[in-house]
């Protein structure tokens, strides 16, 4: 497995002949896509919750603008910011869970009932939404694994975060329903948050919505870099640029004015995320090219493999 990680990690970074170079800088528009549509989505958050007056421009102005200056010192001070930073949002994260139960406002009648009609509905969602996002996101670390120096833990690490956010999201959904019930959590566009402005304990512990944001917001951040940071290493890459430093600042605008422009309000905004990006994006460059790219590399590997032995043959005759 780890091989063929490996090779479809090498792939991804080295589909850049000119036969492939289209592909290469579809990617790229993928990823700035990407970025662009989670700045929307947290832009749009902050002008409903904290700043409703400030106009969408400058919200993500100011986003974009901490993001370009991070992906332009490299990777490596992106990382060690997100590590730090991770306990931090773990912290308030476990906090906020402890807070919600001790405040008794989950109601696990409203769990019931489980699997009202049959799985076929869990599954559905699950491939038509959940594996694209944010599970298919992984994609984006494509980019940066075969900078890596053990593949092997490298691909260990990621199957332990991908089981880890599986069981936050499980979690999380079934604090939301609890406190909120199904109907408020379907219809409500940031169902956390609304969980979270419930909790008051001991007739002075509330409103720590402000701390949810700033957890929200910092793991919005590091996620919006790692697409924005993709999308200018591909195109360094596609124009066979030595430093890409030169395009994080274009690259920037270009996130910044599509992210207003995607769509005319938040909820088409949400549509067009949950039922037309999902085939027409998603699913080309999350599964479908991944894959092909896949079983090209076993296919070469296994080629070389069997040459291996004929080449030895060869020279001991």
């Amino acid at each position: 497995m780890s091989l063929f990680s490996s090779q479809l990690f090498t792939y991804m970074m080295h589909m850049l002949h000119v036969k492939k170079r289209i592909l290469a800088f579809l990617y790229v528009l993928y990823f700035a896509n990407g970025a662009a549509r989670v700045l929307r989505d947290f832009g749009a958050m902050l002008l409903t919750f904290v700043y409703p007056d400030t106009p969408l421009f400058m919200v993500n102005a100011l986003l974009m603008l901490g993001i370009i200056y991070t992906v332009r010192q490299g990777i490596e001070v992106m990382a060690r910011s997100a590590e730090l930073l991770f306990i931090f949002i773990y912290v308030l994260a476990v906090a906020g869970f402890i807070l919600i139960f001790v405040s008794v406002l989950i109601d696990f009648t409203s769990l019931r009932p489980i699997l009202e009609k049959d799985i076929a509905p869990v599954l559905r969602v699950a491939y038509s939404q959940t594996l694209y996002f944010p599970f298919g996101e992984v994609i984006v670390f494509a980019m940066i694994f075969p900078y890596t120096k053990n593949v092997k833990k490298t691909a260990l690490i990621v199957f332990s975060a991908i089981t880890l956010n599986g069981i936050n999201l499980m979690i999380t959904m079934i604090v939301n329903i609890g406190v909120l019930g199904v109907t408020l959590t379907s219809s409500s566009a940031f169902p956390l948050l609304s969980t979270v402005q419930s909790i008051q304990f001991a007739g002075f512990l509330e409103r720590l919505d402000v701390f949810f944001m700033l957890a929200l917001i910092t793991g919005g951040f590091f996620k919006i870099g790692l697409f924005f940071y993709a999308a200018v290493l591909g195109l360094s890459h596609v124009f066979k640029l030595k430093n890409p430093s030169p395009l994080v600042f274009p690259i920037g605008l270009v996130v910044l004015f599509y992210s207003l422009s995607l769509a005319q309000n938040y909820f088409e905004h949400v549509y067009e995320g949950l039922k037309i990006i999902p085939f027409t994006l998603h699913l080309p460059f999350q599964i479908v090219i991944p894959s092909l790219l896949l079983v090209i590399a076993f296919l070469r590997n296994r080629k070389k493999i069997q040459s291996v032995p004929v080449k030895n043959t060869a020279e001991n005759s």
